[in-house]
Formats: C-alpha cells, sequence, structure tokens
C-alpha cells in the first residue's frame, strides 16, 4: 500500500500556522465566519458500512468478492448522490500482468462549479506481507482499517449529504479508487524497484489522467487513509505540506476547533506516497492524506495490524471514525 519514503524525526512542529505559509485562495478574512448548519455525522452508521464491506471478504480485484463489494457500493452510492460513475479501467501490475479495476464516483450537484473531491481506496491487499506469522504473508487481509475505514466514513458523509442537500453552489465528488493496494510483496520489492513508474495507486493514477468529467477541476481533495483505528494519530503528511499547506491548515483549524487536538496534531511526518500524489501531480487537484501515522510502531510507521491478518472488524473503533467524519462534515458544510 503506502510507501514510506523517509520519515522526519516526530516532535517536529510546523509553522503551518505561520505568515508565511500559502493561504487558502478563497479566504477573505475580513467577513465574519458564517454560521450553518452541519449534520452529526453517525458513527455507528460508518460502523456498520465498515463491516458490510469486510463481510465480502478480502476485496482483492478480480475476484467474487471485489465484485460482490462493488456491486453493493454502487447501490449505497445511488441511494444517496446524484450521479455514480463507473470507471472500468485496465491497468498493468508491477510483474507486467494485466488487471482490471473500478474506481466508483458519487456526484453531488453536478451543475455546480465549485468541487471538492473526498476519497479513499476501496481495494485490499492480496499479501500480509507484513504478518509476524511467516504462514500468513502470503494470504489476503480483509483490509478493515486499510481501505473499508475510509470508504465507510465517506458512505456516511454520502448519506448525509442526502438527507440535509449541500447548498447548491457547492459539487462534492466521493471516489473509491481501486488497484491502491496490488504493489508488489516486500519479499520481491527490490526486485520491481523502478523510480519511474508507480506500482500502487493504479487506480488514483487512471483517475487523475482520465477524470470522470471530461478537463475536471476541483477547488481541493482529501483523501482518508486508516481512519478506523483505536488512538489515532493524524499528524500533518509532507506531501500533502508541500502541495496543499492552506487545504491541510484549514482541516487542522477545523479539527482544533471540534476539540480534536491531541489525534490532529501539528507535528510533520514522512513523505508517503499514496493516492494524493497522482492527484496532485497529474491532476493538478490540490489534495491532502488524513492518514494514521506512529512513530512508536513496529511496523514501519503505520498501525501495527496494517497489511496482516489482523487488520479486521476487530480492530476498527467507532470514536475515531466519528471523529474524522465530525471534522469532514464540518469543513464541507462551511465552505
Amino acid at each position: 500500500m503506502k510507501k514510506v519514503l523517509f520519515i522526519i524525526a516526530a516532535v517536529l512542529l510546523l509553522a503551518s500556522c505561520g505568515e508565511d505559509q500559502p493561504k487558502d485562495p478563497n479566504a477573505n478574512t475580513n467577513q465574519p465566519k458564517k454560521t450553518v448548519m452541519v449534520p452529526q455525522f453517525n458513527a455507528d452508521s460508518a460502523y456498520q458500512f465498515v463491516a458490510r464491506q469486510t463481510s465480502f471478504g478480502p476485496r482483492v480485484p478480480e475476484t467474487q468478492a471485489h465484485a460482490d463489494c462493488a456491486e453493493w457500493l454502487i447501490a449505497r452510492l445511488g441511494e444517496y448522490a446524484d450521479t455514480v460513475v463507473v470507471q472500468d479501467f485496465r491497468s498493468r501490475l508491477f510483474d507486467g500482468r494485466g488487471i482490471d479495476g473500478k474506481n466508483l464516483v458519487g456526484v453531488f450537484n453536478p451543475e455546480a462549479k465549485k468541487r471538492i473531491v473526498l476519497c479513499a481506496h476501496w481495494d485490499s491487499r492480496p499479501f500480509a506481507d507484513h504478518d509476524p506469522d511467516a504462514a500468513n504473508t502470503r494470504k489476503p487481509i480483509d483490509g478493515a482499517n486499510d481501505g473499508a475505514s475510509g470508504v465507510g466514513v465517506l458512505l456516511e458523509c454520502a448519506r448525509q449529504f442526502k438527507l440535509q442537500p449541500l447548498p447548491e453552489t457547492l459539487g462534492i465528488d466521493i471516489v473509491f479508487f481501486d488497484l491502491e493496494d496490488y504493489g508488489p510483496h516486500q519479499d520481491e520489492a527490490e526486485k520491481y524497484q523502478d523510480d519511474r513508474v508507480n506500482f500502487w495507486a493504479l487506480g488514483s493514477q487512471y483517475w487523475s489522467k482520465t477524470p470522470h468529467v471530461y478537463g475536471y477541476k476541483a477547488y481541493y481533495g482529501i483523501l482518508l487513509d486508516m481512519v478506523g483505528g483505536a488512538n489515532p494519530n493524524f499528524p500533518k503528511e509532507s506531501y500533502s505540506q508541500e502541495y496543499a499547506a492552506w487545504v491541510s491548515n484549514k482541516v487542522w483549524r477545523r479539527a482544533f476547533d471540534l476539540g480534536y487536538r491531541p489525534q490532529f496534531n501539528n507535528e510533520l511526518w514522512g513523505l508517503i506516497s499514496d493516492d494524493h500524489i497522482p492527484m496532485n501531480v497529474i491532476a493538478g487537484i490540490p489534495t491532502i492524506d488524513i492518514i494514521d501515522l506512529h512513530p512508536e510502531s513496529s511496523n514501519e510507521c503505520f498501525p501495527e495490524v496494517w497489511h496482516t491478518v489482523n487488520d479486521n472488524l476487530e480492530h476498527i473503533d467507532k470514536t475515531t471514525l466519528g471523529m474524522v467524519g465530525d471534522v469532514l462534515l464540518h469543513v464541507v458544510y462551511e465552505e
């Protein structure tokens, strides 16, 4: 899945609130803050969305579980969104094999010019290659946190957008990327090392080159990745700061206001290669990654269950889902 390119020592506080940082290009500091009604995020509902995804089994592309889950996700998006777009695409894996993928897009207020992209990946990894038990390292994973948690949060956001419609001037596109997590097994990583090719985030690369609407532009994007574990640590990821510091600052300030400062902190972390990279580099959409990272983890910097068979529903925390969803709804409705 994600690749850590380097890690900056943990307690490095950003000057992200300083005057020299990029600002929201549409911000007007002379206007009083708008008072808007923000719906209440339902963490129980988000949890059920996560549970339903994992009930199909590992969502490895070109398996029955993957096909069944796609059908279910399309139906759920169809209940809530104005339009659903299914992007069937063909890509090439690290070993040269061709593989079919399916990006899923829920469109809200399709006529609105100002658009925000909310995204996560919905596939799960075919290899538990970081499992401490060698007998498990070729098994697929449930991906309850790594994939399903972000999708669950966004499905609940979609349900709220249906219940309390967004302003007509604001459009939201919820994108579920496929083929994010089909990179090489860690035992073979060096064999397939090629700085010219990103073998991960294949669905995001495809969508960034071929968006669901020709000439598509968005104000900014927010990617969710591993947002369901207990006791999360959401620092500011370095690519997010490099490409979209004003978006990070907007989101983290709102999290602080809502009382989530211990979890959303101002630490600057390493460069994480994730779905937001093609969105920034190829699509030109300023996009940030909200991702759970831990300096004390024995599993690189990721949660202990990352890329193991233990990434299952047992390790999903409703409080974390609720926190992330609450932040997202406030950011969107207060835009």
